[in-house]
């Protein structure tokens, strides 16, 4: 079973894993889209550049007296060489039976198979010492795609020796050709894509990069956010255990005296209106406590403010050193207090010098031995607890005043409380030797101007 903390944690966590996921969906979305739009540009600038080139050699081919293109003024003008310039013509199935026109074959010697149509393909011009070679079967099937398209097409292919390279079909018409003629032959030209492959490459990994070093510091970001989220209700949290812990610690001895007495009016020991006067008494103070707790509680909250007054300092000290009873169990209490009025919460203060006293009566002694307690309160708002026990252990000495830090065995919560008092006023306690030994408590509360 998980405590309300840990599911506030758990709760953290699973905010931050699904802020982190959230980002990294859209970065990887977005950078998926990046990629797919360089690629397609760097393509598109390719076909583009030689859409061009084939264009302007397209305007080169003449038309013999058969009406065929004949490209011998293409071959004196253009070196087809680099980029690689193929002419293919269409064929129909009698002339291929045939082989075709005289002057075709020159450079791969093939015609294709599976043409488009009724016809195929021969090779018409080839460049004879091509800068890039893809091998006819490239450019057969780039021109027979083309061909069957009745438009220009583009293509990633590959060199013999494993290099990218961007094909480019260009299908050509018969002159004065009627609207849904077919392709009177096609242009197939081959340029290096090395350069623009590597430099899509270089953006995937920057991409790739990038989207992981952004869902790292996505995911930074959430737990930082989740964390300012939760905080409110640790907070929360923590105040209900301090309020908790604060309530056990305060009612323990009440209630042990309440048993107490009750115990002693059921054998009859004492006078039953002696009992009942003291069952009365506690039963007050348990309802001062109760009410300093709350009081707490909404303080520590923020739905209340401390509720400063002109305060008598030495009276409360003489009514808390009064409500202890100290002498019905042999301890002795000292006070030497002046007049001395003080600007606090009445009902905090009173819980501050209750603790600080049942602290020097509960450990300011050695076993068995009473305890002798000095209380002393000046003018100038500061309360001096001294006794006569055994001192501060050093160990403790630098977290005296936390939650559940004790030398004693107890819990610690009393020093803590006054504490919180202190600096709730915009005083301060601190702890130290006194003069025989034991320890000394100084409580400084602010004075009216």
């Amino acid at each position: 079973m998980l405590t309300p903390t840990e599911r506030v944690l758990r709760l953290r966590r699973r905010i931050s894993l699904l802020f982190a996921l959230t980002s990294a969906v859209g970065l990887i979305a977005m950078a998926v889209l990046a990629v797919r739009s360089d690629s397609a540009r760097w393509r598109e600038q390719l076909d583009h550049s030689m859409e061009a080139d084939t264009s302007w050699a397209l305007g080169l081919l003449e038309t013999d007296e058969t009406g065929r293109p004949a490209t011998d003024v293409l071959a004196d003008t253009v070196d087809t060489d680099c980029p690689p310039l193929t002419v293919l013509l269409v064929t129909s199935e009698a002339e291929a039976g045939t082989g075709g026109t005289g002057d075709i074959g020159t450079a791969s010697g093939e015609t294709g198979s599976g043409g488009s149509g009724d016809g195929d393909l021969t090779v018409r011009h080839a460049p004879a010492a091509p800068c890039l070679a893809a091998g006819p079967g490239v450019v057969m099937e780039a021109g027979r795609a083309a061909v069957r398209a009745g438009e220009a097409r583009g293509f990633d292919r590959r060199t013999a020796d494993g290099e990218p390279v961007r094909v480019f079909a260009l299908p050509f018409y018969p002159p004065e050709a009627v609207e849904d003629a077919e392709p009177q032959g096609v242009l197939v030209t081959l340029t290096d894509a090395s350069a623009q492959g590597d430099d899509h490459r270089r953006l995937v990994w920057v991409v790739t990069g990038g989207c992981a070093i952004l869902v790292l510091l996505s995911a930074a970001v959430g737990h930082a956010l989740s964390g300012r989220a939760v905080r409110p209700a640790l907070t929360a949290l923590n105040q209900q255990e301090a309020f908790l812990a604060d309530a056990a610690h305060d009612l323990r001895t009440p209630t042990a005296s309440l048993r107490t007495l009750a115990e002693t009016a059921l054998r009859g020991d004492t006078d039953s209106t002696d009992v009942h006067r003291r069952t009365l008494r506690l039963a007050e103070g348990m309802g001062r406590l109760v009410d300093g707790l709350l009081t707490r509680a909404r303080l520590m909250s923020g739905t209340a403010t401390v509720a400063r007054q002109p305060l008598r300092l030495d009276q409360v000290v003489e009514a808390v050193v009064q409500d202890a009873e100290a002498p019905a169990e042999g301890h002795r209490v000292r006070v030497e207090a002046e007049d001395t009025v003080v600007v606090a919460d009445p009902d905090l203060v009173r819980r501050a010098v209750g603790n600080l006293l049942g602290n020097a009566l509960a450990h300011g002694h050695a076993p068995g031995v009473p305890a002798e307690v000095r209380i002393t309160v000046t003018r100038d708002g500061t309360l001096t607890v001294e006794d006569a026990g055994p001192g501060l252990p050093p160990e403790v000495a630098d977290a005296l005043f936390e939650r559940f830090r004790s030398g004693s065995g107890s819990t610690g919560l009393g020093l803590s409380i006054a504490s919180w008092v202190a600096h709730a006023h915009g005083g301060t306690l601190t702890a130290g030797s006194a003069d025989g030994g034991g320890a000394r408590f100084v409580l400084r509360l602010p004075t009216p101007e």
